[in-house]
């Protein structure tokens, strides 16, 4: 039988396309959000530590390479932990959306991904 998640928290970046789409799925399948707009608000360094654990994803798979500020601080050499150090510092870095629900969190790109855990 098909359950439906109850709840969702969306990483959000409203200037992001991908991210408005995401935040729309979601309210298309019924459920109000919780947005963080983790630029106004960003993750702890624990926090963004078990986003990413609980998606499955190491942080080098969950950075944006093509911002300036990457280029800037040559991350592409950094290790994983400089590359969590990093996303913390400029959250800009931090790969968007991600979507946390009471059936998993996934880093919601392309944005039909979202549908996995609604």
């Amino acid at each position: 039988m098909f359950c439906m998640a109850n709840t969702a928290t969306i990483y959000h970046n409203q200037r992001c396309n991908t991210s408005r789409t995401v935040l729309g799925l979601i309210r298309d399948a019924g459920i109000e959000p919780t947005v963080v707009k983790y630029l106004e608000t960003p993750p702890t360094r624990d926090g963004l530590r078990k986003l990413l654990d609980d998606a499955g994803l190491k942080p080098s798979e969950a950075i944006r390479k093509k911002e300036a500020i990457y280029k800037e601080l040559s991350l592409a050499q950094a290790s994983e932990d400089e590359l969590l150090d990093a996303m913390i510092e400029h959250p800009i870095l931090i790969e968007r959306p991600i979507v946390v629900t009471d059936k998993g969190t996934v880093l919601a790109r392309p944005a039909t991904k979202v549908t996995e855990i609604l």
